[in-house]
C-alpha cells in the first residue's frame, strides 16, 4: 500500500512538472518570435530537441532500442515526422506570430475535441449526443475567444491566425490517430519523428527564410535562448515527464485532470512575462473550451 502511495505521489510530481513546463511555452514562443520567424524558431527548437531526446534515451540506457527496430517501424516513424513536428509546428508557430498569446494558447486546447471529431470517420468511433454537445460548447468558446466577446460584430482580429491555430489541432489529432497502432518506444518514436523532420525544416527555412544568426545583439541571443528552451522543454523533457507520470499513476484520470491547470497558469505568465492585458472574453472563451473538453471526457 505504501509503495502504491509513493508511486502516486511521484506521478503527481511528474505530472505537475509537465504542467508547469506547458504553462511557460506560450510565453517562450512569443519571446522567440520577436527575434526569429516561425521557420527559424522551429529549426533551432527541433535541432535542440533531437539532442535532448538522444541524451535522455542514452541516460536511460535505451538508445540501443533503435537497433531493434524493423524497417517498417523505422519508415513509419520517419514519415510521421512530416506531421509532427514539421507541419504541426510550422502552422502553430505561424499562428502564434499572428495572434496574441492569450488567444493562440487557449485555441490549442481544442485539439481534444478535434480528435473526437476525426476519430469518427478515421477510427470508426461513434459520436454521441454528449460528444456533439461538447463540440458545440468548445467551438462556442472559440468564437467568444477569437472575437474578444464581440459576437455581434464577429470581428476575428486575425482570421488567418485563428484558422491556423485550429488547423494545428487537426494536424495534432491526425498525428495521434496515426500513432494508435505504433508499437515503438514512445520516446524513441518521438526522436525519430524529430530527426526525420530536421531536413524538411532546414529545406523550408532555406527556401522561405534564412538561417538564424548565432551571434550579434542581445535581442538575437534572447530569441535563440527562447528557441532552445522550447526545444529542450516543450519538445523534449515535458514529453518524458508526462510518460513517467502516466506509468506511475494509479489513475490516468487523476493525472489527466492536471492538464486543465495549465491554461490558467499560462495566462498568468502571459500577463506577467509578455505584459498582455488578459481580457474577460479570454477567460470566458477558455472556460467554454475546457468545459467542452471535460464534457467530452466524461462521454469517453
Amino acid at each position: 500500500m505504501a509503495a502504491a502511495a509513493k508511486n502516486q505521489k511521484l506521478a503527481y510530481a511528474f505530472g505537475l512538472g509537465t504542467v508547469l513546463i506547458w504553462s511557460t511555452v506560450a510565453s517562450a514562443f512569443k519571446i522567440a518570435l520577436r527575434h526569429l520567424d516561425h521557420l527559424q524558431l522551429l529549426l533551432v527548437a527541433d535541432a535542440v530537441s533531437c539532442v535532448t531526446l538522444t541524451l535522455i534515451l542514452a541516460l536511460q540506457g535505451r538508445l540501443a532500442l533503435v537497433r531493434k527496430l524493423d524497417r517498417r517501424e523505422l519508415v513509419r516513424n520517419c514519415l510521421l515526422g512530416a506531421l509532427n513536428p514539421f507541419l504541426y509546428y510550422v502552422v502553430l508557430f505561424k499562428a502564434y506570430s499572428l495572434l496574441p498569446a492569450q488567444v493562440a494558447q487557449p485555441l490549442n486546447y481544442t485539439w481534444a475535441i478535434t480528435l473526437a471529431v476525426l476519430s469518427a470517420p478515421l477510427l470508426g468511433q461513434r459520436l454521441t449526443r454528449r460528444d456533439l454537445a461538447a463540440i458545440a460548447v468548445s467551438y462556442a468558446g472559440v468564437v467568444v475567444l477569437s472575437t474578444r466577446g464581440d459576437l455581434a460584430g464577429l470581428d476575428f482580429g486575425s482570421p488567418l491566425g485563428v484558422g491556423l491555430a485550429l488547423l494545428s489541432t487537426v494536424i495534432w489529432a491526425l498525428y495521434w490517430i496515426a500513432n494508435t497502432r505504433n508499437a515503438t518506444d514512445p520516446t524513441l518514436a518521438l526522436l525519430l519523428n524529430f530527426l526525420a523532420a530536421l531536413p524538411l525544416i532546414l529545406g523550408a527555412t532555406l527556401l522561405f527564410s534564412s538561417l538564424p544568426a548565432f551571434s550579434g545583439a542581445d535581442a538575437a541571443a534572447e530569441g535563440l535562448l527562447a528557441a532552445c528552451y522550447v526545444g529542450v522543454f516543450e519538445m523534449g523533457v515535458s514529453f518524458v515527464l508526462w510518460l513517467q507520470a502516466m506509468r506511475l499513476t494509479e489513475s490516468t484520470a487523476r493525472i489527466g485532470n492536471l492538464i486543465f491547470l495549465s491554461p490558467f497558469l499560462s495566462l498568468a505568465l502571459i500577463h506577467m512575462i509578455l505584459g498582455e492585458t488578459i481580457h474577460a472574453a479570454t477567460y470566458a472563451g477558455l472556460a467554454l473550451i475546457l468545459a467542452g473538453n471535460l464534457f467530452q471526457k466524461r462521454s469517453g
